[in-house]
Protein backbone atom coordinates (compact mmCIF):
# COMPACT_ATOMS: atom_id res chain seq x y z
CA UNK A 1 0.00 0.00 0.00
CA UNK A 2 1.27 3.70 -0.93
CA UNK A 3 1.34 5.88 1.77
CA UNK A 4 -0.18 9.24 1.16
CA UNK A 5 0.82 11.85 3.14
CA UNK A 6 -1.65 13.45 4.59
CA UNK A 7 -2.25 17.10 6.06
CA UNK A 8 -2.74 17.88 9.64
CA UNK A 9 -5.09 20.77 10.11
CA UNK A 10 -5.69 22.11 13.64
CA UNK A 11 -9.49 22.46 14.54
CA UNK A 12 -10.87 25.45 15.99
CA UNK A 13 -12.12 23.64 19.19
CA UNK A 14 -15.76 23.37 18.18
CA UNK A 15 -16.25 20.84 16.29
CA UNK A 16 -19.67 21.46 14.73
CA UNK A 17 -17.58 25.38 13.36
CA UNK A 18 -15.31 23.29 11.79
CA UNK A 19 -17.66 21.46 9.99
CA UNK A 20 -19.64 24.64 9.05
CA UNK A 21 -22.27 24.26 11.17
CA UNK A 22 -24.48 27.42 11.40
CA UNK A 23 -25.51 27.70 14.60
CA UNK A 24 -22.10 25.78 15.89
CA UNK A 25 -21.57 27.84 19.09
CA UNK A 26 -25.45 26.63 20.63
CA UNK A 27 -24.17 22.99 19.46
CA UNK A 28 -21.24 22.96 21.05
CA UNK A 29 -22.88 24.31 24.59
CA UNK A 30 -25.37 21.97 24.07
CA UNK A 31 -23.42 18.97 23.43
CA UNK A 32 -21.45 19.81 26.84
CA UNK A 33 -24.63 20.25 28.77
CA UNK A 34 -25.27 16.59 27.63
CA UNK A 35 -21.85 15.45 28.51
CA UNK A 36 -22.20 16.74 32.01
CA UNK A 37 -25.67 15.15 32.57
CA UNK A 38 -24.56 11.77 31.57
CA UNK A 39 -21.71 11.90 33.74
CA UNK A 40 -24.45 12.89 36.71
CA UNK A 41 -26.28 9.47 35.40
CA UNK A 42 -22.78 7.51 35.08
CA UNK A 43 -21.42 8.91 38.94
CA UNK A 44 -24.76 8.16 40.51
CA UNK A 45 -25.27 4.92 38.91
CA UNK A 46 -28.80 5.99 37.66
CA UNK A 47 -30.78 4.01 34.64
CA UNK A 48 -32.84 6.73 33.01
CA UNK A 49 -36.07 5.03 34.60
CA UNK A 50 -34.15 5.90 38.05
CA UNK A 51 -33.12 9.41 36.65
CA UNK A 52 -36.82 9.89 35.77
CA UNK A 53 -38.22 9.23 39.44
CA UNK A 54 -35.44 11.41 41.10
CA UNK A 55 -35.86 14.46 38.74
CA UNK A 56 -39.59 14.32 37.12
CA UNK A 57 -37.97 14.08 33.41
CA UNK A 58 -39.32 11.33 30.78
CA UNK A 59 -36.69 8.37 30.81
CA UNK A 60 -37.06 8.62 26.68
CA UNK A 61 -35.76 12.41 27.26
CA UNK A 62 -32.43 11.02 29.27
CA UNK A 63 -32.21 8.24 26.31
CA UNK A 64 -31.99 10.68 23.80
CA UNK A 65 -29.65 12.62 25.42
CA UNK A 66 -27.57 9.40 25.92
CA UNK A 67 -27.75 8.50 21.86
CA UNK A 68 -26.66 12.49 21.65
CA UNK A 69 -30.13 13.13 19.81
CA UNK A 70 -30.65 16.72 20.98
CA UNK A 71 -32.22 18.17 18.30
CA UNK A 72 -35.51 18.68 20.65
CA UNK A 73 -33.92 20.32 23.75
CA UNK A 74 -33.03 23.46 24.21
CA UNK A 75 -30.20 25.16 25.86
CA UNK A 76 -32.09 26.09 29.37
CA UNK A 77 -34.10 22.79 29.39
CA UNK A 78 -30.70 20.97 29.43
CA UNK A 79 -29.81 23.21 32.59
CA UNK A 80 -32.71 22.35 34.15
CA UNK A 81 -32.00 18.87 33.95
CA UNK A 82 -28.83 19.34 35.35
CA UNK A 83 -30.59 21.62 38.09
CA UNK A 84 -33.04 19.17 39.14
CA UNK A 85 -29.90 16.39 38.97
CA UNK A 86 -28.37 18.53 41.70
CA UNK A 87 -25.65 20.47 39.59
CA UNK A 88 -25.13 24.18 39.66
CA UNK A 89 -24.25 25.47 36.05
CA UNK A 90 -21.85 28.52 36.02
CA UNK A 91 -21.71 29.85 32.49
CA UNK A 92 -19.00 32.56 31.40
CA UNK A 93 -19.15 34.59 28.05
CA UNK A 94 -16.62 35.50 25.82
CA UNK A 95 -17.31 37.40 22.98
CA UNK A 96 -15.06 37.43 19.53
CA UNK A 97 -15.36 39.08 16.33
CA UNK A 98 -14.53 37.28 13.95
CA UNK A 99 -12.02 39.00 12.02
CA UNK A 100 -12.16 39.64 8.18
CA UNK A 101 -10.35 37.71 6.09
Amino acid sequence: MKREKLDVVRGSGNVFRDLGHKNADAEQFKAILAAEIIKALDRERLTVRAAHGRTGIAAADFSRIRNADLGRFTLDRLMSILNRLGARIEVKVRVRHQSAA
